[in-house]
């Protein structure tokens, strides 16, 4: 089965949870952006990778704003189940933008990135990067994988939400990027069961396809309930 989580930022805590521990082999966990734990490299970092690599589930995560891109960059890229991706070590993989994925009979398309609120801070402090935001090559790479899939996909798998998941939260939207207009042309370009996103730091489902995920450890699709004979 598919699970979804928010935002880890380098803590192990989400992956010790009651939750987590429920996982079995085979089961797919992916993180919606700032996954946090390849950030400064050194030999503690390096021991916690590997324990996740050592999960008997998958780990997949999209990458966010509080990322080190020059270490994510080193990691080599390989081809896995239709997309590209950065093999971190064991059961542990980056889904990098713009790919589509085939995963269980489901397609799943994804695009990392944001814009840091605190950019500048982050500039001052050496720990912020351009490429944080999707570039126009990662954006066309993107379009030519959904053209691919016919532009169908089962579940969108992103850091950021579109401009109007924010409007129906009632967060306030001042300025449009580069990628809140890209996927803004997406909602009205693709056809998709579900939207997960992390970078709003809540669990709810703010419309009936698009869902903000963060502590919880959410199934794509709830179980079924059995059904008992009389």
């Amino acid at each position: 089965m598919i699970y979804i989580t928010g935002d880890t930022h380098g803590e192990m805590v989400r992956f010790d949870s009651a939750q987590a521990r429920r996982l079995k082999r085979d089961d797919t966990l992916i993180v919606c952006g700032d996954f946090g734990f390849i950030w400064e490299g050194g030999e503690k970092e390096q021991k916690a990778l590997k324990k996740l690599g050592d999960k008997k589930y998958r780990i997949l995560f999209v990458d966010g704003t509080h990322e080190n891109f020059d270490l994510l960059a080193k990691y080599p890229v390989e081809e896995w189940n239709g997309g590209k991706v950065r093999h971190i070590c064991g059961n542990l993989y980056y889904l990098m933008r713009g790919q589509v994925f085939t995963l269980e009979n489901r397609k799943i398309f994804t695009m990392g990135g944001g814009e840091s609120t605190e950019k500048q801070i982050r500039t001052e402090a050496g720990t912020w990067w351009e490429c944080e935001l999707p570039n126009i090559d990662e954006m066309k790479e993107a379009v030519r994988n959904l053209r691919a899939a016919d532009m169908k996909i089962d579940y969108m798998i992103t850091h950021e939400p579109p401009p109007r998941v924010l409007f129906h939260s009632g967060t306030a939207v001042e300025n449009t990027n580069q990628l809140e207009a890209f996927f803004e042309q997406l909602v009205r370009q693709v056809r998709y069961e579900k939207w997960f996103f992390g970078s709003m730091h809540i669990d709810r489902k703010i419309t009936a396809k698009n869902y903000a995920v963060f502590n919880d450890i959410l199934p794509v699709e709830p179980p079924q309930k059995k059904r008992f004979r009389r």
